[in-house]
């Protein structure tokens, strides 16, 4: 049995697809698909059911895929105990990330990581969606939630708070709530329901029981422009909302708080160029993290003592 056979089924099960692999690996896939093949002969049983649209495992690949991880662990924990693996930062790394904090947050600042390194290649998926870190969507997603399951390393990255914005053009003619129960009353936009990925992201039962929105959209890009239209009210990121003038906080003490995780696989523990952009989140939030979190409490205490207004 040959390692890099095993090696190339392993980027085959985790991405799906045999071409996927390929390009990831940067070899031919007809090669892939051979190795693959001389892997089966070897182990003299058929470890995936090949299709046009992709390969999935079968029962004796999923038990083969797991031991085969093993080995993978193993192997990179030996390299680095006697210094063989390649520290140099190359090679491609995808980041998966929410798409309020991928297009608001990131994509303007890791600019500076790949300037760092020449010879590395970021690649960044902002989209309202999760990531399977096992079957390799991304090298490392931003989590909303710390995983529960599976062999994954995650690190808190950072908390983050929410609340109740409109546009200055729609409190002008709406006027401003002055309770949750006269949110009743206004425009509302939110979620498209059953496009919740996590129970984490249903922000509008914190706040009232029946948000009932007219306006739905599974975008949180999508609701920040809504409410700039003037289309309605909304629960939206604090560090999104405060870059735009035009938007106002209404009800502060109204707030939500969650949190930001870095999340990746254990076997890729130890693949420098991973290691690399983990550091330089951290470091990233680390500069800005009272953007994240900086003005809800005295948001908070202004509203406890202040009526609301549409100059606020």
């Amino acid at each position: 049995m040959n390692w890099d056979d095993i090696r190339l089924f392993l980027a085959v099960a985790r991405t799906g697809q045999i071409l996927a692999a390929s390009r990831r690996l940067g070899i031919n896939h007809a090669t892939v698909g051979r190795r693959v093949t001389a892997l089966e002969e070897a182990l003299r049983t058929r470890l995936l059911v090949r299709r046009t649209n992709g390969c999935e495992l079968t029962a004796e690949g999923e038990a083969f895929f797991r031991a085969a991880e093993r080995m993978e662990i193993e192997m990179l924990t030996a390299a680095a105990g006697t210094g063989q693996i390649n520290t140099e930062i190359t090679g491609t790394v995808r980041l998966g990330a929410p798409d309020g904090f991928g297009v608001f947050f990131l994509s303007s600042r890791l600019g500076k990581l790949i300037a760092r390194h020449s010879a590395l290649k970021l690649q960044l998926v902002p989209v309202p969606r999760s990531f399977s870190l096992s079957q390799r969507e991304a090298d490392i997603a931003i989590t909303i939630e710390r995983p529960a399951q599976g062999r994954l390393i995650s690190s808190k990255l950072t908390d983050y708070t929410l609340g109740l914005y409109a546009s200055r053009a729609y409190l002008d003619d709406a006027g401003p709530p002055q309770t949750i129960e006269a949110l009743k009353d206004h425009a509302r936009i939110g979620y498209v329901e059953d496009l919740i990925f996590s129970r984490s992201l249903d922000f509008t039962g914190e706040i009232m029981r029946h948000w009932d929105a007219r306006f739905e959209i599974s975008s949180a890009i999508g609701q920040t422009e809504a409410v700039r239209s003037g289309a309605g009210i909304a629960i939206l990121h604090d560090y999104v909302a405060r870059q735009y003038p035009e938007l106002v906080r209404i009800l502060p003490a109204s707030s939500i708080r969650r949190s930001y995780w870095t999340t990746y696989h254990e076997t890729a523990r130890h693949m420098a160029g991973l290691r690399t952009v983990v550091a330089f989140l951290k470091e990233l939030v680390d500069a800005e993290r009272g953007i994240f979190v900086g003005d809800t409490e005295d948001e908070q205490k202004a509203g406890e003592t202040a009526p609301q207004s549409a100059s606020l």
